[in-house]
């Protein structure tokens, strides 16, 4: 069994070293592959009907179920990320997912094929998409509110508490990405030691286990990751 990050390729650049691991060639593989089925479904849909059906229709469900979704948690004015999050949780999903699949595994060189380890297992794959959302919440909270207001609302509800304020907003990208990394990291070990057992114990549970711990975790988290996501920025903005 084994679980670590490996580095699919070691590039060296005077005395510094640029690693790329496997989580990264992984998420570059999933977003390959949604860059090809989106120009698949926007060449489909290029010349829209004025009466929907097959593709167009199943698209247009998913938009407006996408819009309600982001308009329902974020009020009106969260319409305008409706794409962005809509793209996000269909990323966070794929890799989630992705354990599920066969494919190429690269070690330093070395080229084997087995199950693919989810992007999402990586913390620093879940701390750089929990940073794109605290870049947001202050970004979008100073747009709305300006620099003084949002300064201010550091303190409140009295100067003494700024110190914690300030940590709370710090600790929100960092527990966004734990969550995501530790449940979706758990089901791999659990899989991966169920997989060591005796080849009796492996009859018929897989199936069960791969449902729960890739599927429906794999699901829940991604919706739950966009979910905190999409308030946080919401209550920046109000």
């Amino acid at each position: 069994m084994d679980l670590g990050i490996h580095v699919a390729k070691t590039i060296k650049i005077g005395n510094f070293e640029l690693w790329i691991t496997e989580s990264m060639v992984n998420a570059w593989l999933i977003g390959i592959v949604l860059i090809i089925i989106a120009l698949i479904i926007r060449k489909t849909i290029l010349n829209p009907k004025k009466i929907p059906s097959g593709v167009q229709n199943v698209i247009e469900w998913i938009v407006e179920l996408l819009d309600n979704f982001t308009t329902s948690t974020m009020g009106e004015h969260g319409m305008k990320f409706s794409s962005f999050y809509g793209g996000m949780f269909v990323f966070i999903l794929l890799c989630n997912l992705s354990g599920l699949l066969i494919g190429p595994k690269f070690d330093d060189g070395n080229f084997s094929i087995g199950f693919l380890r989810p992007p999402t297992a990586d913390a620093a794959v879940t701390f750089a998409l929990a940073l794109i959302t605290f870049f947001m919440i202050q970004g979008y909270g100073i747009k709305s509110k300006g620099v003084l207001k949002w300064a201010k609302g550091l303190t409140e509800p009295m100067w003494p508490m700024t110190p914690l304020n300030i940590i709370g907003e710090l600790a929100n990208p960092i527990s966004l990405s734990f969550r995501l990394f530790g449940n979706i990291l758990g089901g791999t070990i659990i899989m991966g030691l169920y997989y060591n057992l005796p080849w009796p114990a492996l009859i018929g549970l897989p199936t069960a286990l791969h449902g729960y711990f890739d599927v429906f975790a794999g699901v829940l988290q991604a919706f739950i990751f966009v979910m905190l996501s999409m308030t946080f920025v919401s209550s920046a903005m109000d």
